[in-house]
């Protein structure tokens, strides 16, 4: 159950930009909270030397565009990832929230992960640059980006069976709301009594969306084509469709409509006509078998018992996971919902099966084994990520002590040759102190022979140059092993069997048949 918010961060009163990077950073890594900075890792950055980097990057980006926005100008965005207690290990929260970070900027912009264990309930402190990698551009926070990250949030934690809140409360009222009476009482907002009326009307079965807007207008509403906005009676102000909640939005509603006759719901398109035709052939395909569901299962059951396979020529859709109506808290207070939750999920199967056999994983044997593999390979993708940026950080570390090392070498050699004279130390304890840390390091590392730096910088270019191959191969990796694991979680629903029994249902036919 992982609760997220997101906040923009621009320069504090008083300081500069520098410490106001330094003093959001240093407060994710604070050591106490991170079990000394091991739960502490970063994409595309040196989590230690990570404030420095971020002003280069945005001074990089000011020289680049020239554009200067001031005191409103935003720095980071710092995101914050908390979880049920007791429900997730620290490694794992970590490995969580970078995944979330990457998700959420595109992988396009410098990021550090901080996993704090001081509290109850383990959390994440993500902070990342407003400025992206290639300093052309800065992150644009998109209208109601705490709804798409607690949705990418959610998805995550369910991809790794972590539980969730289904319905969110709202944040806390405010003046307003009080009444006078002792206790604080939360009055509706006006888009809770929209969706609540939008819930009403569609008991009434509308044909279709023109007939769910003249309903509206007939419960005093205004609608605003151009806008596709509603006012409700006695408010000031339109409220977009596309601003409610998921289930709410424009398509949602026709979906939910199109339960209720018998013509599937009709798309705009902007693809070329290929795209078009291919879309319209995929959704008349879907459309004929949730008009059977009985088909939708049978399918499925005949498919993942066979021998043999058969791989569809119809293109594969995108497949989403199904909603578990019986413990939908909505489902059981809206009929409408339930209604189109059931729709949703007949559409969802169609996908499922068209994926499964686009993907030729017909057998169940075969899916089973390509969703570990799919598992397996991206595992050790980001492991390979991983170890690279562990030598990334030594290099960098290497490279500090051994420039620190030649830098102060005439300095302590004159201190050594005066007999450690106290006056001399004096005048350059900071070069001495720095010359005396620099080789207490390299005695650690049982180092008796130091690198040239020219060498350091070879391997450190190779390295970050692996690693750009690694990250493109990474996203890939894990959009087909999100997309198998759907499909698996959708038919151990669809057929409301664990895989597993599934897969010992089917060696069993196989060796009665063999028999």
């Amino acid at each position: 159950m992982a609760t997220t918010w997101i906040k923009p961060i621009r320069k504090n009163k008083g300081k500069t930009v520098a410490q106001t990077i330094k003093d959001r950073t240093d407060y994710a890594k604070n050591p106490e909270k991170t079990e000394a900075g091991q739960l502490v890792t970063g994409y595309a950055c040196d989590a230690r030397t990570v404030d420095i980097e971020f002003l280069l990057t945005k001074q990089e980006y000011e020289r680049t565009t020239g554009r200067e926005r001031g005191k409103d100008d935003i720095l980071l965005y710092h995101v914050r990832q908390s979880f049920k207690p007791d429900e997730i290990d620290a490694e794992k929260a970590n490995q969580i929230g970078h995944e979330l970070a990457l998700k959420f900027t595109k992988s396009n912009h410098a990021f550090i992960v901080s996993t704090h264990i001081d509290k109850a309930h383990i959390h994440n402190h993500i902070i990342f640059n407003a400025v992206s990698l290639n300093s052309t551009q800065k992150f644009r926070n998109p209208i109601r980006s705490n709804k798409i990250i607690r949705r990418i949030s959610d998805h995550l934690c369910l991809e790794n069976g972590l539980s969730i809140i289904e319905n969110p409360k709202p944040p806390k009222g405010n003046y307003r709301d009080w009444q006078g009476n002792k206790e604080f009482v939360k009055l509706p907002t006006a888009r809770q009594k929209l969706e609540r009326l939008i819930d009403e009307i569609l008991t009434k079965q509308p044909q279709d969306f023109n007939e769910f807007v003249k309903l509206l207008e007939d419960a005093g509403c205004e609608f605003k084509q151009s806008r596709r906005s509603v006012r409700l009676a006695g408010q000031k102000g339109f409220i977009r469709l596309n601003s409610l909640s998921e289930n709410y939005k424009e398509d949602a509603i026709k979906d939910r409509i199109s339960s209720f006759g018998t013509n599937p719901r009709q798309h705009e398109f902007t693809e070329s006509d290929n795209e078009r035709s291919r879309q319209a052939s995929n959704e008349n395909y879907i459309f004929e078998l949730v008009n059977a569901p009985d088909t939708v299962h049978s399918a499925l059951v005949q498919m993942l018992h066979s021998t043999g396979s058969k791989k569809s020529a119809t293109p594969k859709p995108k497949v989403n996971l199904l909603i578990d109506i019986q413990n939908s808290i909505k489902a059981q207070s809206s009929a409408g919902y339930e209604q189109w939750a059931k729709v949703h999920n007949l559409k969802e199967s169609a996908k499922t099966l068209l994926f499964l056999q686009d993907n030729d994983l017909t057998d169940v044997d075969k899916l089973n084994e390509q969703a570990q593999l799919a598992k397996d390979d991206f595992n050790d993708i980001k492991n390979r990520i991983k170890s690279i940026d562990l030598r990334l950080t030594e290099i960098s570390t290497l490279q500090k002590h051994i420039g620190t090392y030649i830098k102060t070498k005439d300095a302590y050699a004159q201190y050594k040759k005066l007999g450690f004279n106290k006056s001399f130390y004096t005048k350059n304890q900071t070069a001495i102190e720095n010359h005396k840390e620099a080789k207490q390091f390299f005695d650690a590392q049982g180092m008796s022979k130091l690198p040239t730096i020219k060498t350091l910088k070879e391997e450190f270019a190779t390295l970050s140059t692996e690693k750009k191959k690694l990250y493109s191969k990474y996203n890939d990796a894990r959009k087909f092993m999100q997309d198998i694991l759907k499909a698996k979680q959708n038919v151990e629903q669809i057929l409301n069997q664990p895989l597993a029994d599934q897969l010992e249902q089917s060696k069993l036919n196989k060796a009665n048949d063999r028999s």
